[in-house]
Parts: structure tokens; C-alpha cells; sequence
């Protein structure tokens, strides 16, 4: 662990990404803190310039709802959005890996023509049939997401199966009796995952990325104050009152790259090539 340390703080990008990201937590953690009131709420006159009122240091909305409590609390929000998609496309993409990578034959065939089936639509366009057939709920906008986001982690797991499937110690364990779930599950995988778990920070990248293209289109819960959901509502006064679907643009930024800027400095760090230097 010291030594991942030590390589992790040699890479001043992955540095300035774990404080984007810590930055990005800070505001969730305090959100109740600085602003334990509903931040959909009516907080004033609409349409106030940030630092024009020093209750309301980033403005208001068009409808008077306070920009700072939505910053805040959509800091929550996107990051349980980004988790939570990332756990289940990560979950049915190393089933799937796993399953298609050890087994291999007609099993193999079959499980990575389901992946391609997926693959063949853009993300976005399957996402938008998903909610306009389930629903936009908040839980059912960040399964749909974590439902078309499985086929990379699913290949890159398959891809790292059959590189351990005969190892060694993968014998070694046939030899004893040990059962395929075993050996899949305790033997082979811990060893798959590391490239798996890296890949996680583009999943999670992506997943905020696309919840804000939902709530852009008004296509996200409207329930909940998401940064998505403030650019959407700044549509309309884009051209006047740009800050509107500016400043949640902006957090929307720093959060995808300080997630993406950890996620190569822990790929960095991890990788064997950088070890001795």
C-alpha cells in the first residue's frame, strides 16, 4: 500500500483528480450541513446573478430556487448515480465475463452475442427507450444506466479469464475437486479484477454524464435537484442568464475529471511497468 502511495503521488494529474473528487464528496458530506433546507424550494426572486445577494451566492434559478443548495445536494446526487450504476454494470459484466471467459465454447458464443447485441445501439439511444418504457424515477433511470453500460466491463473481464484460466494454480484446483463456482469466484477472479475495478472510473464518468443528458432533454426524475436537471431548466434563459446551466456545467466537469484523473493514476500506479522506477 506504501508503495502504491509513493507511485499514485508521482502523477500530479492523478493528484489535482483525487482533490476534484475529494472536493466533490466535501460537498455532498456538508450539503445538510450549509443547507438543510428542501434546495428545490423557493429561495427568492428568480433569476439573481451569483454574488448579487449574499444569501444566495450563486443565485437564483428561473424559478427562485437557490443554485448553491442545488450544487450541493446534486453533489449527492450524482454520485450515488455514478456508484450505483457503476456496481450493477460491473456486476452483470463480470457474470457475464466470467461465465463466457472460463466456460469458452457454444456458452462463449452465446453470452458474447448478447453483448454485441447491446453494443450495436448507441448507450444514450437504449437508455432512452429503457426510461421511456420504465419510467424516470431516480432508481429507474440509474439501473437503466448501469444496464447499458455492462458490455465493456463484460469483455474486459472475459478477456482476462482466458488469460488465467489455465494458470497454474487454476490446475491446481481442478486437481483437488474444487467446484467451476469456486475456482471462478475465489480463484480466477480476484486476479481478473483489477483492470476491471480501474475501468470503473469511466463507468462511473460516464454514468453522471448520462443522467445529465437525460435531465438536459427533461427525461430524468424532476423530483430530485440533480445538476442535470439545472442545465435542463436553464434552457430557456441560456442566452441571458447563461450561469444558470453554467455553474452546474461546471461541477458536472470537475467531477467527471477528477473520477476520470483517479482512475488513471490508480491504472498508473497499479501497473507493473511503473513499479521499479
Amino acid at each position: 500500500m506504501r508503495d502504491f502511495l509513493k507511485r499514485y503521488r508521482r502523477n500530479p494529474a492523478a493528484v489535482v483528480g483525487l482533490v476534484l473528487l475529494l472536493s466533490v464528496i466535501g460537498l455532498a458530506l456538508t450539503a445538510d450541513i450549509f443547507f438543510p433546507r428542501n434546495p428545490l424550494s423557493l429561495a427568492g426572486r428568480p433569476l439573481q446573478w451569483p454574488f448579487t445577494n449574499p444569501n444566495l451566492w450563486l443565485g437564483t434559478d428561473q424559478t427562485g430556487r437557490d443554485i448553491a443548495a442545488q450544487i450541493f445536494h446534486g453533489a449527492r446526487v450524482s454520485l450515488v448515480i455514478g456508484l450505483v450504476a457503476t456496481v450493477i454494470s460491473i456486476a452483470i459484466g463480470v457474470v457475464v465475463g466470467a461465465l463466457s471467459g472460463y466456460y469458452g465454447g457454444w456458452l462463449d458464443d452465446m453470452l458474447m452475442r448478447v453483448t454485441e447485441a447491446f453494443q450495436i445501439l448507441p448507450n444514450f439511444l437504449l437508455l432512452l427507450v429503457l426510461v421511456a418504457v420504465f419510467g424516470s424515477t431516480l432508481p429507474t433511470v440509474i439501473v437503466a444506466i448501469g444496464v447499458v453500460s455492462w458490455p465493456p466491463a463484460a469483455r474486459l473481464t472475459r478477456a482476462e479469464f482466458l488469460s488465467l484460466r489455465n494458470r497454474e494454480f487454476v490446475e491446481a484446483g481442478r486437481t483437488l475437486g474444487l467446484r467451476d463456482a469456486r475456482l471462478i469466484f475465489q480463484e480466477i477472479l480476484p486476479n481478473a479484477l483489477p483492470p476491471v475495478i480501474v475501468y470503473a472510473s469511466v463507468i462511473m464518468s460516464v454514468a453522471i454524464l448520462l443522467e445529465s443528458a437525460l435531465a438536459f432533454l427533461n427525461l430524468s426524475d424532476p423530483n430530485v435537484p440533480s445538476w442535470g436537471n439545472l442545465i435542463g431548466g436553464g434552457r430557456g434563459v441560456l442566452r441571458v442568464q447563461w450561469y444558470v446551466s453554467a455553474i452546474p456545467g461546471v461541477a458536472i466537469l470537475c467531477t467527471v475529471l477528477g473520477v476520470s484523473l483517479v482512475g488513471q493514476g490508480v491504472n498508473d500506479a497499479l501497473n507493473p511497468r511503473l513499479r521499479h522506477r
